[in-house]
């Protein structure tokens, strides 16, 4: 049995994994080294590439960043998220502001610690990246449709880091940077709507409450159109292995995703249409070994 001492420690570390989103970390970590593997560096042996210090240290700078960028989110959205997630919010505060501002420091410290290892211009890119994200929870988040393409930008940033280590810029490259970027745009403007009521009420200005709910849903149709539209180019005319079995998956989703859409009025039902999307993107990053396993297993 636990004691209460070891219970409230462990209460604490799963406040702070909470609120450093420790499983979404995980997932980035996982994509940007399939990212590498399978598209950025096809060119170079898997051992190479899994052995490289400096994609190391970029992964782990681009963790460091990303908890961090969580943590200030969190910070500033703690009187929203109190209303929207009253649950994770009660248990996100077993941990003081103060201790949260504490490890948001020591976080970004350490991100610029593993870039200086790989360059002065990492530094430089790490520095301006964190600022970005304290810039955009501070002040652009409250800001409709501006708020939503920086979040979606500063959410495929951890992917262009590797992309430009790798200078690879074959164009199948951007056509699935287009794909996750338009994927992620669809997330943003779901979360909008899911958490409309603490945005309303504390006067937070994103589309659904300065364009109401109904242009919200025409921008999110649009959208998921062209989402869909880039999954059919990126199938018909790309080199993507057996991933294109995640391509007409995630068409099929996004079809139904708009659908639900259209009868969707409550906060249950964009939470729906949100895991909806989740699934998609989790999906989508396993589903990179899906472009030529054979090819790799002979690079190893």
């Amino acid at each position: 049995m636990l004691s209460r001492r070891q219970k409230h420690i462990f209460l604490k570390f799963f406040s702070l994994f909470s609120v450093v989103r420790g499983y979404n970390v995980l997932v980035v970590v996982i994509a940007q080294y399939l990212a590498a593997v399978y598209i950025f560096a096809h060119h170079i042996p898997v051992k190479k590439v899994l052995l490289d210090l400096n994609l190391l240290m970029l992964v782990l700078a681009s963790s460091a960043t990303i908890a961090s960028g969580y943590i200030i989110n969190n910070f500033y959205d703690s009187e929203k998220d109190l209303i929207n997630k009253p649950r994770k919010t009660m248990l996100d505060r077993l941990v003081s502001q103060n201790t949260k501002l504490s490890f948001y420091f020591i976080l970004n410290f350490l991100a610029v610690i593993f870039a200086s290892y790989v360059s002065f211009k990492a530094v430089i890119f790490f520095s301006i990246y964190i600022f970005a994200i304290w810039f955009y929870s501070h002040r652009l988040k409250k800001r409709p449709i501006v708020g939503n393409l920086v979040s979606a930008v500063l959410t495929v940033t951890p992917f262009f880091v590797i992309f430009i280590y790798y200078q690879n810029f074959e164009p199948v490259v951007f056509a699935h940077g287009v794909f996750l970027f338009l994927l992620i745009s669809m997330r943003e403007l779901t979360k909008d709507l899911e958490n409309i009521k603490g945005d309303l009420a504390l006067n937070y200005r994103t589309i659904p409450v300065v364009y109401g709910e109904k242009r919200t849903k025409l921008m999110l149709t649009i959208v998921g159109v062209l989402t869909i539209v880039s999954a059919v180019l990126l199938v018909l005319f790309f080199d993507i292995g057996h991933m294109y079995y995640f391509f007409y998956l995630s068409m099929a989703l996004i079809i139904l995703y708009l659908g639900i859409l259209l009868i969707s009025n409550k906060k249950p039902h964009y939470l729906i249409l949100h895991n909806i999307l989740k699934f998609i993107i989790v999906t989508g990053v396993f589903s990179i070994l899906l472009i030529d396993v054979s090819i790799v297993l002979n690079r190893i």
